[in-house]
């Protein structure tokens, strides 16, 4: 594990950007995945410039989100669907067609966690996984006591998550219950991942990712497993 302690937030976002545009640039047909929250926020401003700019093209690009809400519709603007447009698709020539976000609503949950699974197959895996840290150490929405082999599934998310994601919506109570997540499994298969943390509330989590045992009570540990893992701090 590559760990790069940077000074702000900016510079964290700035040096993650450098690598994602150095893949976009080099692979025919780049396969991004994609996280959302507050820390990417920042990563997709920059994205978006390189592309006003001239310097990126989304063309050949084909996205896979972590995760998505059960229960919310593409338009609802709590969905990540939703964040996912405003923050980066709408603003750059990716095709409709190659972006892939778990359906929240589908009417088979279970069945889309499969059709998701496979969707990822046939593009031949990940080539670079964002990823965001949460306080309670879950990636994507792999919570505390996610098995280290889980797929792309279906999970009941934990009081201090909905807690932490509840300045999105107007009360905790609105946040949903559940979401689609890939899986750890999912996730370690990327050939390549990035993940970003800024801030004083993620210092212990931080701390725990570099300093901790590998154990599933804190799902970001499995990461030293990996061989090709960047931890970009800011």
């Amino acid at each position: 594990m590559k760990t790069v302690h940077l000074t702000n937030y900016e510079e964290m976002s700035t040096y993650a950007y450098e690598i994602i545009k150095a893949k976009l640039l080099h692979v025919n047909k780049p396969v991004l995945g994609l996280a959302t929250g507050s820390t990417p926020e920042r990563l997709y401003e920059l994205l978006v410039k390189g592309y006003t700019q001239g310097q990126l093209s989304f063309s050949n690009v084909t996205t896979f989100n972590l995760d998505e809400y059960i229960g919310l519709k593409p338009a609802d603007q709590n969905s990540y669907h939703y964040y996912m447009d405003e923050h980066l698709f709408k603003h750059i020539n990716i095709r409709e067609s190659h972006i892939h976000i778990p359906d929240g609503i589908t009417d088979n949950a279970e069945q889309e966690c499969l059709r998701y699974e496979q969707l990822i197959k046939e593009h031949g895996g990940i080539d670079v996984q964002l990823l965001g840290l949460g306080l309670n150490g879950h990636i994507g929405f792999n919570e505390p006591g996610t098995a280290f082999s889980t797929r792309t599934h279906i999970v009941d998310l934990k009081p201090s998550t909905r807690k932490a994601n509840a300045r999105f919506f107007e009360r905790e109570e609105d946040v949903p219950n559940q979401a689609i997540t890939m899986g750890i499994q999912t996730i370690m298969e990327s050939k390549e991942i990035l993940l970003l943390a800024s801030g004083e509330k993620k210092r212990p989590a931080i701390k725990r990712l570099l300093e901790g045992d590998v154990c599933e009570d804190f799902p970001a540990s499995i990461l030293h497993n990996h061989p090709n893992v960047t931890v970009i701090i800011g």
